[in-house]
């Protein structure tokens, strides 16, 4: 199940920034396929640290960008970017805005979250007429770098995972498709993104990705010795799924979803 931003420990702005551009690619492609939009604010729900603020202020020049997130340190970081109107420490599945907002974006938020199929037309209902809803999320639950985590958990602490009947937190692209194409015009695509990641000396560069992410909750129900333990497995199957490049970088392919919604 996805967990919130909420849950456990606080984000760590620093160690999620490691990969930053990596991260804001996928954001400026979902931006760029953004039509025209109606009068109103900009929402970066999840906004992080603020990584997109200052790009969605460019794209959309002139209007108020709001930034909402439910943890205090990135919260923090972002409104000290100075590239948003107003940052506000909510709970995206209660969160609520004082006015129809224009556009409503996420950039690698909403898979941290269930239930996506209440959660999105709720968003959506939030909207100004003919206002917008651009999502990207991470869809690399089926990959290496992401089911050696829960393989590896299941086996060394079966008293703390179990992934029976698990489901990934983000369905197929058909059934977002297929959820939103009553409440307007939907436009869903995924991409692959094969990103090169840098040597990151006796650490590897796919573990070093991961650890702020994907690792996270998975590292909250371990102690230090364990924790330990765990990772050697762990790098060890990340060696032989994902070799060194003879300059030592490693290629490590990322898949993700948009998807844009035009409310009627």
């Amino acid at each position: 199940m996805a967990r919130s931003r909420t849950e456990g420990a606080d984000w760590n702005p620093e160690s999620y920034g490691r990969f930053r551009d990596l991260r804001v690619r996928p954001a400026l492609d979902l931006m760029a396929r953004v039509g025209e939009l109606p009068a109103g604010k900009v929402i970066d729900l999840g906004c992080g640290a603020g990584a997109v603020g200052a790009a969605l202020a460019d794209r959309w020049p002139g209007r108020k960008i709001v930034g909402v997130d439910a943890s205090p340190a990135m919260i923090g970081k972002a409104a000290a970017t100075g590239a948003y109107h107003r940052c506000d420490l909510a709970d995206i599945r209660s969160w609520e805005p004082g006015k129809p907002p224009a556009l409503i974006f996420s950039n690698a938020a909403l898979h941290w979250l269930d239930d996506h199929a209440t959660l999105l037309p709720r968003l959506a209902g939030l909207l100004a007429p003919t206002g917008g809803l651009a999502v990207q999320m991470p869809m690399q639950w089926g990959a290496p770098s992401h089911r050696f985590l829960r393989d590896l958990a299941a086996e060394m602490f079966p008293d703390r995972f179990d992934f029976t009947g698990w489901v990934p937190p983000v369905a197929p692209p058909l059934d977002y498709a297929r959820m939103l194409a009553p409440l307007g015009e939907v436009d869903v695509w995924t991409t692959d993104y094969i990103q090169r990641l840098a040597p990151e000396g006796a650490v590897h560069p796919v573990r070093r990705f991961t650890e702020a992410t994907a690792l996270r909750p998975f590292a909250a129900k371990l102690n230090e010795s364990e924790l330990a333990g765990f990772l050697v497995r762990y790098e060890g199957a990340l060696d032989a799924a994902y070799p060194a490049e003879p300059d030592g970088a490693v290629l490590f392919p990322f898949r993700r979803l948009f998807l844009i919604l035009r409310v009627a």
